[in-house]
């Protein structure tokens, strides 16, 4: 999971930061930081969907995840079909 924080949305609630503190901090003002690059382990997750579905304001978004590419394939041995490269 990756997500985002639009801190020009951010009006301090703060439930971000209670909810997953590894992952959002607080300043000064009581603003949210997004803590890290916004990759979340597997472990994290809960918490930090949690913090996403509780902000009011929605400053937290979840990022698609950007897909593997697809292996090249060559002809099987066998002849039977083909098998991606290694």
């Amino acid at each position: 999971m990756r997500i985002r924080l639009d801190r020009t949305l951010c009006d301090g609630f703060g439930l971000c930061a209670k909810h997953a503190p590894a992952h959002f901090s607080l300043d000064d003002w009581g603003y949210a930081a997004l803590e890290g690059t916004g990759v979340v382990a597997a472990a994290d997750q809960d918490a930090v969907l949690r913090a996403l579905l509780d902000c009011p304001v929605h400053a937290i978004i979840a990022m698609p995840e950007p897909e593997a590419p697809a292996l090249p394939t060559v002809p099987a041995a066998d002849g039977a079909g083909q098998e991606p490269l290694r």
